[in-house]
């Protein structure tokens, strides 16, 4: 069973907002929450400390994540950035109690990660599961002093924008530029080394940042425009882009990415046919842009706020993943090209750019 590296999991929102206790299995968490009715997604995630074992899931990035929403703006959010920075230390703390019962590992540094894999190889059973610090949307950094304060934190990549138009970015469902405080984040990230996280930029301040930015880049959980017609997307000149900068590209498994004009909570993942072979479309689409499997990782967000009922129907838990191994090898991929995809691509950038 190959190990894998998922580049996308927002294990401290479901713990702290969807109030889910991830030590219990998949199942027991689906149990508790039978009967409420206060999100879409209750009693049908895929996501705890078991299904990740199960699935040989033993490093990924695990994501702060807080929106600071401005008047006018009619997106779920919080009123000013210090309440979204507050809402992101209570998710650092549940991460860091996690770690106190040894049931996760924080990795700030090549090192540490290289250490962790071995550890791994040698009894997983034996290991915590690992983790690499993320910010998923930059609304929360109220100015650079908390930046480089969330990296003393071990915050290792960030990605600017989120949904709808932010303090740094424009993201998802919003067009715009980066500006000047946009480009005075871009700098500190620069100085920190941070890793830039592409994702949910909207296409203007995508081309503003590839502009702007030299760092290192990757997208942790984006699909293929040519695919799926949405702006969420990335269009082939993007990928592009992203390729010639060496960047690495994480699949994510959202249905609504998978399937044109999906319609939350009325689209069904089985009676359109969105699979884990679905998947392996965007992850051929990619492939042969680049001439080769080297640019494609998995981030997968599941749980990111739906489960079940928008993601694809042949997964159950996230311990499913495995099941891309078999799709790819029936598709041609070689073994080599199945471990890159799997783990190798991810982990390779971040021993590159992690500080070591």
């Amino acid at each position: 069973m190959n190990f894998i590296f998922d580049a996308h999991l927002d294990l401290s929102m479901n713990a702290m907002e969807w109030n889910r206790d991830l030590r219990k299995t998949v199942y027991q968490i689906r149990e508790q929450e039978q009967g409420m009715t206060d999100l879409p997604d209750r009693g049908k995630g895929t996501v705890s400390f078991t299904a990740l074992r199960e699935g040989n899931i033993g490093l990924f990035v695990a994501t702060l994540i807080a929106r600071y929403v401005k008047e006018n703006n009619s997106l779920p959010g919080w009123n000013s950035p210090e309440q979204a920075w507050a809402q992101t230390q209570g998710q650092l703390s549940w991460y860091r109690a996690m770690e106190k019962e040894g049931a996760l590992l924080q990795i700030k540094t090549a090192s540490e990660l290289s250490s962790h894999r071995s550890g791994w190889e040698l009894d997983a059973s034996k290991s915590p599961l690992a983790y690499v610090l993320s910010l998923e949307g930059a609304d929360s950094i109220v100015s650079m002093e908390h930046l480089h304060l969330a990296y003393e934190s071990g915050l290792r990549a960030i990605g600017p924008a989120h949904y709808g138009p932010g303090t740094y970015a424009f993201g998802t469902d919003s067009e715009g530029g980066i500006g000047i405080k946009g480009k005075a984040l871009l700098k500190e990230i620069t100085s920190l080394k941070l890793i830039l996280d592409a994702t949910h930029l909207c296409d203007q301040s995508f081309w503003e940042t590839m502009e702007c930015y030299d760092g290192p880049l990757w997208a942790s959980h984006s699909m293929c425009r040519t695919l799926v017609p949405n702006e969420r997307q990335f269009n082939d000149d993007q990928i592009k882009s992203l390729l010639e900068r060496e960047s690495v590209i994480g699949m994510a498994f959202d249905a609504w990415m998978l399937f044109p004009n999906w319609q939350r909570g009325k689209t069904d993942p089985k009676e359109s046919g969105v699979s884990l072979e679905t998947v392996a479309n965007h992850i051929d689409h990619i492939c042969q842009l680049a001439g080769n499997s080297k640019h494609v990782m998995i981030g997968s967000d599941l749980d990111g706020g739906f489960g079940k009922e928008q993601c694809p129907f042949d997964i159950d838990t996230i311990a499913d993943l495995q099941k891309l191994e078999e799709i790819l090898s029936n598709r041609g991929y070689m073994e080599a090209d199945i471990k890159n995809i799997m783990s190798t691509n991810g982990i390779s950038f971040l021993i590159k750019n992690l500080p070591q």
